[in-house]
């Protein structure tokens, strides 16, 4: 007990607390040199502070552990250890000493933070708000190594990123300029390693994905040598792993470039590098070596691949593919039981029943609806539809092939689609099979066909129908063709095609305002049925509604950009609507897609011409006798234009080429004649004057001519040629006067006569969908009003007392036909056979009727 002393009542053991010590002032850290020092180099840790004053507030009382006191005194002392403090003997300040009149840290027995005499004027401030923000971080220092190749990594790899969202964007030179950029930096970023004695730390992986991206754009840009050249520097380096794999791409670029051997060679040597694991990756390259070997011709080795794929894992592709060989080597049971396999190949699509929302689930309903067009589905219709385009391709390929007639083939064809799970296929074939009969002109035949199809469903009833109405109409046999398509709409009321035909049969009956309803109602289930709308404008242009035509049309050409056809209808319109300019416009757009065409650029040179501008005329007149050197309507003109610039031995040879398309008609010798004349080459024109003489001996015009050069001349011939001028003027008198006296007779009789001359010789009947030249004001050859202005020009360019003056548009023959005839591609213009420009309305509709 000697050692255990007992604190006087009157002494305070916790006086002192409150007094203020600066070194426990966290606000003044900021100030503290010492303090921030040690942050900035040894990161906060600052070494344990030791007590400069040891003891307790009592004074210089030495004091033992509480370890001793405890173990010396038991249970009793430990009333006396909660009122002694115990040393540190870690060497920390004691408590409730005083150091320099500054208060130390509060111990428990207060709140931290607070103190009860506020006499520094401090305030409760623990989460030290007052002291503002902290300050900024030491920004690290960009000169190091390190910091250097950490920045060049990141400019290559933002760079290769920016490479890759270019080309995905379709900018392919942008591309190519990132990716070569990439590979400078990634070359200085190897320098710098190497530099620094980091050589052993190089980034492989990106340089692999630099390499890879600069091949693969090569490529891209259709530089196939440099992008061999990249991939062969990847596939030497030993150093990158699965390296291999890129010969598919070097092979790839090879069959691009239709170096076949070395594609195979890179194809099997890819195929050796990668293992067995990887089964779908030795699958594609194997199909791509049977496809190169169908490119050289070796369907034998190319069989053998795909032979192999099909019983590994067998796919569409392949077994169509597999077809292909064995039907170029003429091998029929082989494309049966390829055929066989096709159809049986698994596709990996659920079954379309799981679309079909079930009434009492709301939920489901909502779920299904949200997946029934989503991704997945789109991907699986367009797999089903891929499916079925090869097996219906395949049939219609080996249908003539492995039996002896197509039929028989056919129907083989069709019994094992029935039993696969393609069973909807089956119609689709047998009306393919009445197509294979119209392909060969087999009409009776297409007709029992599809006439079969009368009892099915109606999907299929209504298809056929519509092929039998187009027929019919096709053959002029408008009833059948109207019964057929009150069929089809009957069994398909949404049908386009069934309603553009029953429009069609309308429109023959001259009922265009009914007409026009049927290709508004087959516009309104399809709107983009192109067929419905062409003959919707040309309904309005028969019924003089202009504007609305050319609305149907220009909404037409936003579909059909490069069609002939419209752009020659709305060529045309604008002419009717006399905007010449803009007719124009049309046509030049028009002989961009069709250079060639003759009678595209004698429209121009018409509408030219009639706009004053003769040089252009000429310059397109010329460009279509060119082409078609058998114009009468371009002959003509170029001839009075040599003419009327005073050359006229350039406009010989031009009627000369007339003499020769139309023989029988005096018309374009005479002038022949009368070039050489004007040129003064009289001893030629007296030539050619007797030469016409020879053929047509009753010709005034000709014996005038005669007469007067043989007198110019001085020749003996000019008495009989005046003596057969006068038997033949007198003859001519004679006629007039038989023809005068003969309608003088009875205007009753020459009206019954005019009546009966015209029934006797009835306008052509044409079809309405054949007959756009008379709406379009323009009919072919000599009857054309541009015919016409033409020959009173001719007859006005020589002298007043020419004979050929007297020769009148009559003798021009008008039933001359084109020898090149009329391609069906062609625009139907109209310098061809009148209203022809409307074949489009049931060649190009009829054709779209038929299943693709």
């Amino acid at each position: 007990m000697e050692h255990v002393h007992l604190a006087a009542e009157e002494d305070d053991l916790y006086s002192g607390y409150n007094d203020y010590n600066p070194t426990f002032d966290s606000e003044e850290l900021d100030n503290d040199a010492g303090f921030q020092q040690a942050v900035r180099t040894s990161h906060g840790r600052r070494p344990p502070i030791t007590a400069k004053f040891p003891g307790t507030a009592i004074g210089g009382r030495a004091l033992g552990t509480s370890f001793g006191v405890e173990s010396r005194f038991g249970s009793e002392s430990r009333l006396l250890k909660s009122r002694m403090p115990m040393a540190s003997s870690m060497g920390r300040p004691m408590t409730g000493a005083v150091q320099d009149g500054a208060a130390r840290p509060m111990t428990a027995v207060r709140a931290a933070g607070y103190s009860s005499a506020m006499t520094r004027g401090s305030t409760f401030d623990p989460l030290g708000q007052s002291k503002g923000p902290a300050p900024p971080l030491e920004g690290k220092s960009e000169d190091t190594p390190d910091e250097k190749v950490k920045i060049l990594e990141k400019k290559v790899n933002d760079l290769i990123e920016e490479s890759c969202l270019a080309h995905g964007h379709g900018d392919l030179q942008l591309s190519l300029d990132r990716a070569k950029e990439a590979g400078r930096k990634e070359r200085a970023l190897v320098r710098q390693r190497e530099q620094s004695g980091n050589a052993d730390h190089i980034n492989l992986d990106l340089t692999y994905s630099v390499l890879f991206n600069l091949a693969t754009q090569y490529a891209n840009n259709d530089m196939y040598a440099e992008a061999l050249n990249t991939y062969q520097v990847i596939v030497k380096n030993k150093m990158f792993s699965n390296a291999g794999r890129l010969k598919v791409n070097m092979a790839n670029i090879y069959f691009k470039q239709k170096n076949y051997p070395k594609a195979i060679k890179l194809y099997r040597m890819a195929l050796d590098q990668i293992s067995n694991s990887h089964k779908e990756m030795r699958i594609k390259i194997m199909q791509n070596i049977g496809v190169v070997f169908i490119r050289m011709g070796q369907y034998s080795d190319a069989i053998t691949s795909f032979e192999h794929i099909m019983s590994e894992s067998p796919n569409i592709k392949t077994g169509f593919n597999l077809i292909l060989c064995y039907y170029a080597i003429g091998d029929r049971e082989r494309m049966k039981k390829a055929f066989q396999k096709l159809i049986c190949v698994p596709l990996g699509i659920d079954e379309e029943d799981k679309y079909i929302p079930p009434n009492d689930d709301t939920h489901a309903n909502l779920v299904i609806e949200a997946i029934k067009n989503d991704k997945l589905h789109q991907m699986e219709r367009e797999r089903k539809a891929l499916a079925e385009k090869f097996i219906m391709t395949s049939a219609k390929l080996i249908a003539p092939a492995i039996e002896a007639t197509f039929a028989a083939g056919f129907d083989w064809c069709v019994d094992m689609v029935k039993s696969s799970q393609y069973v909807e296929l089956a119609n689709d074939l047998e009306i393919n099979k009445a197509i294979t009969y119209l392909r060969q002109r087999d009409f009776n035949q297409a007709v029992e066909t599809l006439k079969t199809f009368e009892k099915k469903d109606s999907r299929v009833k209504s298809a056929a129908a519509t092929n039998l109405s187009f027929l019919y109409f096709l053959e002029k046999d408008y009833d059948q063709a109207d019964r057929y398509a009150d069929l089809a709409m009957t069994a398909d009321r949404y049908n386009p095609a069934a309603l553009i035909n029953k429009g069609n049969t309308v429109f023959v009956k001259k009922d265009y305002e009914k007409a026009a309803e049927f290709y508004k109602e087959a516009l309104r289930n399809d709107s983009s049925c192109t067929e419905a709308l062409y003959n919707l404008g040309l309904t309005y242009k028969r019924l003089g509604r202009l504007e609305e035509s050319l609305d149907c049309f220009l909404k037409l050409h936003a579909i059909l950009r490069n069609s002939a056809q419209v752009m020659w209808q709305l060529a045309n319109l604008f002419e009717m609507l006399e905007d010449p300019h803009q007719a124009i416009e049309w046509l030049m757009q028009l002989i961009t897609v069709t250079p060639t065409d003759p009678q595209v650029l004698a429209k121009l040179g018409e509408l030219y011409d009639s706009e004053g501008d003769k040089s252009q005329a000429f310059q397109y007149y010329q460009e279509s006798f060119r082409y078609f050197p058998s114009n009468i309507d371009v002959i003509e003109w170029l001839g009075a234009y040599y003419i009327d610039t005073q050359f006229c031995e350039k406009a010989i040879q031009y009627f000369e080429r007339a003499t020769l398309i139309q023989p029988t008609q005096v018309k374009w010798q005479l002038m022949v004649a009368s070039c050489y004349r004007r040129s003064g080459n009289y001893q030629k024109a007296l030539e050619t004057y007797k030469d016409i003489h020879r053929k047509f001996p009753e010709n005034v015009e000709c014996l005038r001519f005669l007469v007067r050069l043989c007198t110019d001349m001085g020749m003996k011939e000019v008495q009989d040629y005046a003596t057969k001028l006068k038997k033949v003027e007198k003859m001519k008198e004679i006629r007039e006067q038989r023809v005068k006296s003969a309608r003088e007779g009875s205007a009753r009789g020459t009206r019954r006569e005019g009546s009966a001359s015209s029934v006797s010789h009835p306008e052509p009947k044409h079809s309405p969908l054949l007959d756009q030249g008379r709406d379009s004001g323009h009919s072919s050859h000599g009857t054309s009003a541009k015919g016409e202005r033409l020959s009173a020009k001719m007859r006005a360019l020589p002298g007043s007392n020419e004979p050929y003056e007297a020769s009148s548009q009559r003798d021009i023959d008008a039933s001359y036909v084109d020898p090149l005839g009329a391609p069906m591609e062609r625009p139907k213009t109209a310098a061809k056979k009148r209203n022809e420009d409307d074949d489009f309305a049931d060649e190009e509709l009829g054709d779209d009727l038929l299943p693709e």
